[in-house]
């Protein structure tokens, strides 16, 4: 069980962070297209459309690397101050309840929807000759399934928890600065 937590946590996090490079990509896009469009006089049509498609992905694709570093939004007013196999009880009714089947739909309608898509070799219509959105449509079925396969994860950690009494260790990576903790860090090497 431990070697599937990790290697769920590893790939979710990896992609994850292998799409959030499409924000710099995003980003350099619409700083070419604004020196392109006020400085040279020549804006792009498809710059519209591509910083959709790449928001779209980071949106899609980050979802799992989102699930396993415990950072979707959750009613934590009470949940905080509850024993960890409470916590894990209720976490795994709701996964039962909500999130297996909401994200077995979206693998389902976004099959469908991708599928159609590819079927067609759609463009996208919002302008003339648009860029083609079928390879951006397939990362909806994707992504269910690496949200699935993290899914499946947490639902083993709540099972390990509610054996155990507590949670099962999540592979590191960046945090927020948590300003408590620095000005500790700070006081203990007597910087003031």
């Amino acid at each position: 069980m431990n070697a599937y937590l990790r290697f769920a946590d590893r790939l979710s996090t990896r992609v994850g962070q292998a799409f959030a490079w499409l924000i710099v990509v995003l980003v350099a896009i619409m700083v070419y297209e604004v020196f392109s469009r006020y400085v040279l006089g020549n804006p792009h049509d498809w710059v519209f459309d591509v910083s959709i498609m790449c928001y779209g992905a980071v949106f899609l694709m980050g979802g799992a690397y989102t699930l396993a570093k415990e950072n979707h939004v959750r009613g934590d007013i009470l949940y905080g101050f509850l024993p960890p196999r409470v916590q894990a009880g209720l976490d795994l009714l709701l996964y039962g309840l909500f999130f297996c089947p909401g994200v077995l739909a979206l693998m389902w309608a976004g099959w469908g929807f991708a599928g159609e898509s590819w079927a067609v070799r759609e463009h996208s219509a919002n302008t003339a000759d648009g860029p083609p959105i079928y390879p951006v449509k397939m990362l909806i079925p994707l992504a269910g399934a690496l949200l699935l396969m993290q899914g499946a994860a947490e639902v083993l950690r709540c099972i390990a928890c509610l054996r155990s009494g507590h949670w099962a260790p999540r592979e590191q990576d960046v945090e927020e600065v948590d300003v408590d903790k620095l000005k500790a860090l700070v006081r203990e090497e007597g910087t003031p």
